[in-house]
């Protein structure tokens, strides 16, 4: 529905740099169609100092100032006559949409225990028996029982944590129930999961 007098942001030109706002976007529009270079450039140094005092925090960065023009470049299309104070020719590089970060895809056969714990599996295959080894295995039993205390809502069984050792090292770690002591699991980490449910019930 159309209302005479009326202007909806729908109708009018989308905003290069939308952060500024359409004020902004006016001043620049209308820079660009003042006859006097020297009227264009000082009316764009006005412009630029607005943008400054908008977004102050900019000061932070050692090469505000060049942002700046750059994004005055941007708004007039580089159709801003001027003698400009810096080189706005790489200004488009501002515009340019990054790379999408690859996901690693990496298939673990267990989820819970996560692909840290999987990459420890590998090293201690390889790792020949002695001090180091016992220490990463028992880095590795431990944080496997935190695992499994954080996904079956505080019940973990120490015989499934020595199984799941042993098959997934190959055979090559055989943990010793009888002599080997794990660490004490915390009354926080054994009721996380359980906050973490009710949480998401509310």
């Amino acid at each position: 529905m159309n209302i005479k007098g009326l202007d909806y942001n729908t109708q009018r030109e989308k905003l290069v740099l939308p952060e500024y706002g359409r004020e902004v976007q006016n001043m620049a529009d209308y820079a660009v169609g003042l006859k006097s270079k020297a009227e264009r450039l000082r009316c764009a140094y006005t412009i630029v100092a607005t943008m400054e005092r908008m977004f102050p925090q900019v000061r932070e960065s050692a090469d505000y100032k060049q942002k700046l023009w750059d994004h005055l470049a941007l708004m007039t299309d580089f159709k801003l006559d001027i003698d400009w104070p810096y080189d706005v020719s790489e200004a488009n590089v501002i515009l340019d949409k990054p790379k999408p970060v690859p996901y690693p895809m990496s298939r673990i056969p267990v989820r819970h225990y996560g692909s840290m714990v999987f990459e420890l599996f590998d090293q201690l295959k390889t790792m020949e028996p002695g001090p180091e080894r016992d220490h990463l295995v028992a880095l590795t039993a431990n944080q496997m029982k935190r695992d499994l205390v954080q996904w079956s809502h505080g019940y973990s069984d120490n015989e499934k944590v020595a199984d799941d050792l042993a098959r997934y090292t190959d055979g090559k770690i055989q943990l010793d129930l009888d002599t080997f002591k794990f660490e004490k699991i915390s009354t926080r980490e054994r009721q996380q999961p359980a906050s973490s449910k009710k949480r998401k019930r509310k």
